[in-house]
């Protein structure tokens, strides 16, 4: 790919895949192990832009970058780090919607690795089953931390949530802002990102409008 198809891919957000793209070997070296390639690597981009890795405010910038994206950041890439889910038995016949709005995005632009920060609203409607409410939260945060495109991100909470819940009738909008527009590129401070992925009841006009009635509130800016 030359230089002109790499910033056109970048500048327009494009993704490839609904997975997260992972090579088969992602996993192989401990975290330590990465936080010690990571820091070896950044040290290297640092002396590269002309600073001075020796002085004291410097120094340790290295770990700290690489421990915070294999920690922090980026914790999402490893399977191992999903949120144990606990689903109940809809016991009480609750059938009508089931609304989760305002949930933190934190994330990253997989394409300048630049934050993505907004808000998520998940909304469900029970069939057998139900979720605490504080799990969609920490689903939402676990698919968030990983480098994102927008459209995969809401797609991934979408049918992680459908399959925990054994319904289709899931719907999550993601409202956001993207700092590799508002900080390069067009440069543009005020703008957002809106997408949205559905599915079962969610389809019908009725349901969804239903939906958009007890967000209204969430996009008063």
């Amino acid at each position: 790919m030359d230089k002109s198809q790499i910033e056109v891919l970048g500048d327009n957000h494009i993704g490839t895949s609904i997975k997260t793209p992972m090579r088969t070997d992602a996993f192989e070296l401990t975290d330590e192990e990465k936080i010690e390639n990571i820091q070896f690597h950044f040290s290297k981009i640092m002396e590269e832009m002309g600073l001075d890795l020796t002085d004291e405010s410097l120094s340790g910038t290295p770990y700290r970058f690489a421990k915070m994206y294999i920690k922090e950041l980026f914790y999402g890439l490893n399977p191992k780090n999903r949120p144990k889910i606990s689903t109940f038995p809809n016991t009480y016949g609750y059938q009508r919607m089931l609304v989760e709005q305002d949930i933190t995005i934190d994330s990253s632009c997989e394409h300048h690795f630049l934050p993505i920060i907004g808000k998520a609203h998940v909304g469900y409607i029970p069939k057998n089953k139900v979720v605490g409410l504080s799990k969609i939260n920490r689903l939402v945060d676990y698919y968030s931390h990983r480098p994102q495109v927008q459209e995969r991100l809401c797609l991934q909470i979408l049918e992680d949530l459908q399959n925990t819940l054994e319904t289709d009738d899931v719907i999550v909008i993601v409202h956001a802002k993207h700092l590799c527009v508002s900080s390069r590129g067009i440069k543009d401070k005020d703008s957002f990102t809106t997408t949205l992925e559905y599915g079962g009841k969610f389809k019908e006009d009725r349901f969804r409008e239903e939906f958009y009635g007890l967000l209204k509130s969430s996009f008063k800016e």
